[in-house]
């Protein structure tokens, strides 16, 4: 294979072969096709698209690319939920302990930031001791010990999406259909999964701007999942506007603690509930959405699921009553009065990435106490001088975060029309 050659036909918007697509992707997990190469195959993909073929083709490839985990028969339903990504989205830190109190196990694969969205990778690791670099022998203990692990992909499993996933980062191909299907169900595929969902999200915090991309988007991968015998579906959300209050990685923990201490905002538990819902539904836990929301919420009443989420922080070395570090506060105030109108949902992550809690490029170290507090809503009335979020910054990058921030709010003198949280359901 010529990998010049394949690239030039993709970019010619050639359909490329089964054979051409795995010969090219083995070749960069194993280091004979660079990251150059790879930089422009990606980009190919993200201005040409992909057929049904090529996707399935991509994702098998992806998937064959390393190990894959494989259980005994007669267990627990293993499952999993993944996000395409936004701004506060933390669900994955509440919903697995959830999940696993309710006779379920889940070996969750999660990533780190990508774009201006944070990673669950990132904010776990603000948790004292917290290790995310578990071995597949490690993943599979703690599932069977606790019900649930969070931790990244080995270097054995799916190598090709860690290496992909990293470049996608920093070239700009970020907001693909195809790489975004071949990247999220490679990695879910390979934990040997019974069922899936998925968090599909849309709006200006989201890869997919539209309602009508997202939909593309989940029909791509709950086709991909089912076509690997993986009870899939998908659930289309709104980010518009930060879920939850908190954004950031420690404050981001401290919500995901406070969620299952019952105190959890209303927009990440009613997300967190639909999501779980889903999982138990999919493997016949519930036989209903309004039942399985009752099952998901008696964990967290009981405190089952607090308690649970800190055998699995401890089962991977970490601490959840250890202190985690906060930077200092500082308000940012409203400019006029009026009514929040809309929110760059992007720009206000990249405010987090100015103050250091994100990356600007591939190996950024992270300040991992940085972030802010939303105090208002979209719809929220407002007087000049009122506190809009509460920023957490050292003072040497506080500026530039508050001016993104502010930026990226926008008052007006009218109310705006603000649409559902939970906009559909995607089988």
């Amino acid at each position: 294979m010529n990998p010049v050659w394949t690239i030039a036909k993709k970019r010619d918007g050639e359909e490329l072969s089964a054979t051409e697509i795995g010969e090219f992707i083995a070749g960069y997990a194993c280091g004979d096709i660079p990251d150059y190469q790879m930089s422009a195959m990606a980009m190919a993909i993200y201005l040409r698209g992909m057929t049904t073929a090529e996707i399935a083709a991509l994702t098998d490839s992806m998937l064959e690319s390393g190990a894959c985990f494989e259980w005994p028969a007669g267990g627990l339903p293993k499952v999993d939920k993944h996000s395409t990504g936004g701004i506060g989205d933390k669900v994955s830190l509440p919903l697995a302990p959830m999940l696993a109190c309710c006779d379920l196990q889940v070996p969750m694969i999660s990533g780190r930031g990508l774009g201006a969205t944070g990673g669950t990778l990132d904010k776990l690791e603000s948790i004292p001791g917290y290790r995310t670099d578990l071995s597949m022998d490690e993943m599979r203990a703690v599932t069977e010990n606790v019900g649930c692990v969070i931790s990244g992909a080995t270097s054995d499993l799916v190598p090709a999406d860690r290496k992909l996933y990293a470049l996608r980062d920093v070239t700009g191909t970020v907001p693909s259909i195809p790489l975004i299907t071949g990247s999220i169900m490679s990695k879910k595929l390979a934990e040997g999964l019974d069922a899936l969902v998925l968090d599909v999200k849309f709006g200006s915090g989201a890869f997919m701007k539209t309602a009508e991309l997202a939909r593309d988007l989940a029909e791509s991968m709950v086709a991909t999942g089912r076509r690997m015998n993986v009870a899939t579906t998908a659930v289309l959300t709104d980010m518009n506007q930060p879920l939850g209050r908190m954004v950031g990685n420690a404050v981001e923990v401290d919500e995901s603690v406070a969620a299952l201490e019952g105190e959890g905002p209303e927009d990440l538990m009613e997300v967190t509930l639909a999501l779980g819902a889903e999982l138990l539904l999919s493997t016949k836990k519930s036989e209903s959405i309004e039942t399985a929301r009752k099952q998901l919420q008696k964990t967290i009443d009981s405190g089952a699921a607090r308690e649970k989420f800190a055998q699995m922080v401890a089962a991977q070395g970490g601490n959840l009553d250890a202190s985690r570090e906060v930077a200092p506060a500082s308000d940012v105030a409203a400019g006029r009065g009026g009514y929040i109108a809309s929110m760059d949902t992007e720009k206000l992550g990249q405010a987090v990435i100015a103050m250091r809690g994100g990356r600007r490029k591939l190996g950024d170290v992270l300040d991992l106490s940085t972030g802010f507090e939303m105090l208002v809503r979209l719809g929220d009335k407002v007087e000049v001088g009122q506190s809009l979020a509460r920023l957490f910054s050292p003072a040497n990058v506080a500026d530039e975060g508050r001016e993104l921030f502010l930026s990226a709010v926008q008052i007006s003198d009218e109310p705006p029309t603000v649409g559902p949280l939970i906009l559909d359901r995607v089988s």
